[in-house]
């Protein structure tokens, strides 16, 4: 079954001086401000399109290795993703990169070091975000 995810943003003044509000508004999670020195500057307590990009794609990632190590007999006790997007203004977003360590008992590095490629390939966010170079590092 499809499942649907809202989120709205409210925006006020121009671009560089202004400022707006993001809403979680499925799951009531929270409100975020955003403004374009989060996004092209320091955060300074404001998040930005691409940090929250980051957080669902290391979310989706570990979800989907997750599912795989399962599937395959050997279950992640831990698995921990950091993901960086890179945005560069005038040309957008512009890399993003995956880091995940793992406790995999039973899995040794080289299997692991697979399941997180397949991961990264079959995990829907970066389906979703192929227009963008996406690497992986396995620590």
């Amino acid at each position: 079954m499809a499942t649907t995810r809202n989120a709205v943003a409210h925006w006020e003044g121009t671009l560089l001086e202004g400022h707006g509000r993001v809403s979680l508004v499925s799951s009531g999670v929270g409100e975020f401000d955003v403004t374009w020195a989060s996004r092209a500057q320091t955060p300074e307590g404001r998040t930005s399109p691409e940090e929250l990009i980051a957080a669902a794609h290391a979310s989706c990632f570990s979800m989907a290795l997750s599912s795989a190590l399962a599937k395959g007999g050997t279950p992640a006790s831990a698995l921990d993703t950091s993901v960086e997007v890179d945005f560069q203004p005038g040309q957008g977003i512009t890399e993003i990169r995956i880091s995940v360590a793992g406790d995999v008992p039973g899995l040794g590095a080289d299997e692991f070091a697979a399941a997180a490629a397949a991961a990264k390939e079959n995990c829907p966010v970066s389906q979703a975000l192929r227009a963008v170079p996406i690497t992986l590092t396995v620590r």
